[in-house]
C-alpha cells in the first residue's frame, strides 16, 4: 500500500500508535514512542512520548524524585529514528530489525519527569542503503532535554 493510499503522505505525515506498532517491534514496557508527526521520508520525524507516572522505571529512578533515565531518552530518539527508517524504506518488520550501531555526543540538558511530553526531533544526516546516521534532539515544553548523534541499520531477524 502506498503512503497516499494509507492516509499519510511522504511529507508532513502523522503516524498514529497503530502504525507505530506495525513499523517497529518494540512493545510495552520498552516501546518509548506513542506517535509521530512531521514525517518527511528519508529526512526527518518528530517522535512523541507521553511520559506517565506509571512508567516502570520511575519506581527505582528515583523514589520520591522520579526522573526518566537518560539512556531511555536516547532509546526513545533511536526508536523515532527506527520509525523514520521503517516507513521510508517500507521495511518488512517481520523479517528485519532496525538496530543501533553507534551513539555519539550524548548530552542531557534537563530532567524528564512524569507528566512531561517528550518531543524527539530526529533528522537524517547521512543515508546509504540500509544504514542511516541521525542527529536527535529531545525537548520538553520547547526546552532541550537531551541530544545525541546515532547510527542504525536494518539487519535480518534470526529465524
Amino acid at each position: 500500500m502506498s503512503e497516499s493510499q494509507n492516509g499519510t503522505s511522504a511529507t508532513g505525515g502523522r503516524i498514529d500508535y497503530a502504525e507505530v506498532l506495525k513499523r517497529i517491534p518494540h512493545r510495552y514496557p520498552f516501546l518509548l514512542v506513542d506517535r509521530a508527526e512531521d514525517y518527511v521520508a528519508h529526512t526527518s520525524i518528530t517522535g512523541i512520548k507521553n511520559v506517565t507516572a506509571n512508567e516502570p522505571f520511575f519506581m527505582g529512578h528515583f523514589p520520591g524524585n522520579p526522573v526518566m533515565p537518560g539512556v531511555l531518552i536516547i532509546e526513545a530518539m533511536g526508536q523515532s529514528g527506527a520509525l523514520l527508517m521503517s516507513k521510508s524504506l517500507d521495511a518488512d518488520v517481520s523479517g528485519k530489525t532496525i538496530m543501533f550501531m553507534a551513539v555519539d555526543g550524548a548530552r542531557f540538558r534537563r530532567p524528564v519527569r512524569p507528566g512531561d511530553v517528550l518531543r524527539m526531533h530526529v533528522i537524517v544526516t547521512r543515508h546509504r542503503g540500509d544504514l542511516f546516521k541521525f542527529k536527535g534532539e529531545a525537548f520538553v515544553d520547547g526546552k532541550p532535554a537531551a541530544e545525541c548523534e546515532f547510527a542504525a541499520m536494518v539487519v535480518e531477524t534470526p529465524a
